[in-house]
């Protein structure tokens, strides 16, 4: 059963914006963080940012100025500006929580036309 939907990404030229949703299910509860990695082709998923209890952000230098978390109860945002060909990639949403630990998404291409 899916537990994170997410939601937002697409193809869009570079300058351009988008911006990414993941809802978690009513089943996550007691989530400590909600996160967004990226996987591009060939390599390792990386952190892009994350919010913790508490509101405190995280952002990787990549898109630090870009890029900006956020968190409405059980859905993360993240809109993302002057996107670069450099970000495409496979977004997938992540969650940590006190019973379940760590529920991936499915993620959502996001790629970024030179």
């Amino acid at each position: 059963q899916v537990q994170l939907v997410e939601s937002g990404g697409g193809l869009v030229q570079a300058g351009g914006s988008l911006r990414l949703s993941c809802v978690a299910s009513a089943r996550i509860v007691s989530i400590n963080a909600m996160g967004w990695y990226r996987q591009a082709l060939g390599k390792q998923r990386e952190l892009v940012a994350i919010i913790i209890r508490g509101g405190n952000t995280m952002y990787a230098d990549a898109v630090k100025g870009r890029f900006t978390i956020s968190r409405d109860k059980n859905t993360v945002y993240l809109p993302m500006n002057s996107l670069k060909p450099e970000d495409t990639a496979v977004y997938y949403c992540k969650t940590t929580s006190d019973y379940r630990g760590d529920d991936w998404g499915q993620g959502t291409q996001v790629t970024v036309s030179s």
